[in-house]
């Protein structure tokens, strides 16, 4: 993650120029964030990643060589501490419940204003979920399907129930740690038995499932993980 003083360093990856030229015209624009790179293809973006270790990268989920997803599958696979915001014109469900599963850490639509994809990418750079209002909507609707509410849960214990109020608040698993008083790698493992319990594969969809079933307020305060 960047310093405070320091630019977010981004890598942008859209198989079309004159759509990135837009996207990195706005993102640089009045904010803290620096594009460092762009990628035309998912092949390139993964090594444009590697090489630059940028902060955040924002993806198109269909690009020639390797789609947004299957970028993100990879980098997930190889632990690479990037965030991950998907940039697209889908909002079906197959491509959302994909995204979210493959591990990106925010899913935004292209019809999102300007200050609102910058936020995104700050929020993903903090360590927070980011999505698209009609994205959540379409998440949480699906979630609270009858099917989907009987996959149901086991509860969760009080100390998960915290982890995971504090991960909703956009806290950082060392932060977590820090306001528990236990170490990160216990709060990998209360995260992995939430992840468990709530059918979630990844940060975000465990926060939207806790939402739905009343678990996690739907205002979030603002986090102070210092």
């Amino acid at each position: 993650m960047a310093e405070i003083d320091q630019p977010i360093r981004v890598i942008l990856a859209d198989d079309h120029a004159v759509v990135r030229q837009g996207i990195r015209q706005f993102l640089e624009t009045g904010s803290n964030i620096a594009v460092v790179a762009e990628a035309s293809d998912g092949l390139e973006a993964v090594q444009l990643i590697r090489a630059h270790q940028p902060d955040v990268a924002v993806l198109d989920i269909q690009m020639p060589g390797q789609s947004g997803i299957a970028v993100t599958r990879m980098l997930r696979a190889e632990r690479f501490p990037v965030g991950i915001l998907i940039l697209t014109a889908f909002d079906d469900e197959p491509y959302i419940r994909a995204v979210l599963q493959a591990g990106a850490n925010g899913y935004v639509l292209k019809t999102a204003d300007a200050h609102e994809i910058v936020e995104a990418v700050q929020a993903v750079n903090e360590g927070k979920s980011a999505l698209d209002p009609t994205i959540a909507r379409k998440l949480m609707a699906q979630m609270a399907r009858p099917e989907a509410a009987a996959a149901a849960v086991e509860p969760l214990t009080e100390r998960e129930l915290e982890v995971l109020r504090l991960a909703a608040k956009g806290y950082t698993n060392k932060a977590i740690g820090a306001q528990l008083s236990i170490s990160d790698r216990t709060v990998q493992g209360h995260l992995a038995k939430i992840y468990d319990k709530l059918h979630a594969a990844s940060r975000t969809e465990a926060v939207m499932r806790g939402v739905t079933l009343g678990l996690v307020s739907p205002v979030l305060d603002e986090a102070d993980p210092s």
